[in-house]
């Protein structure tokens, strides 16, 4: 992004965050994970464990969902063991409010691991942060896992 660019960016930040702001995040109309499909059809249904995610994608989509909403315990039982962490810090979450799928890998019902790539943003008054992560996912008796993920460094289009 130009410099022009940047100051203009920075001169609309305040008004994106009002904007973003008033979105109820947890809508019943519409789930976080921007799936198109109502929360309660979609996401609320794995966090609350109602059911197991049967995809890769699924869980991916339902962790985005869990930072979104601070839903540690669910982020932490769909940890894998070997990598999970001992606690996550809710004060250090993000408000997140997109997410893009890039890509995804493998990581069906069938599979026994899957790759999902995507893109989360994040809005404050001061910044636009925007997480490319590529993450790595296992099944293991019927249960998907997240194990870890690549952070990717890119620059915002145009930069």
């Amino acid at each position: 992004m130009t410099s022009d660019g940047a100051e203009i960016l920075l001169l609309f930040l305040p008004l994106l965050y009002q904007l973003f702001a008033m979105t109820d995040m947890t809508d019943t109309n519409n789930c976080p994970c921007h799936s198109g499909r109502p929360y309660a059809e979609c996401c609320e249904q794995l966090l609350s464990g109602a059911h197991p995610a049967s995809t890769a994608e699924a869980l991916m989509r339902s962790r985005y969902t869990a930072y979104v909403v601070r839903d540690i315990a669910y982020l932490l039982r769909s940890w894998h063991s070997s990598t999970r962490p001992d606690t996550i810090d809710p004060a250090a979450i993000p408000e997140w409010r997109g997410l893009h799928i890039v890509r995804i890998e493998k990581g069906m019902e069938s599979d026994c691991r899957g790759v999902v790539e995507f893109i989360a943003t994040s809005f404050s008054r001061e910044n636009v942060w925007r997480l490319h992560e590529v993450s790595r996912f296992v099944q293991e008796e019927g249960q998907w896992f997240y194990i870890d993920g690549d952070i990717r460094d890119d620059p915002f289009p145009g930069e």
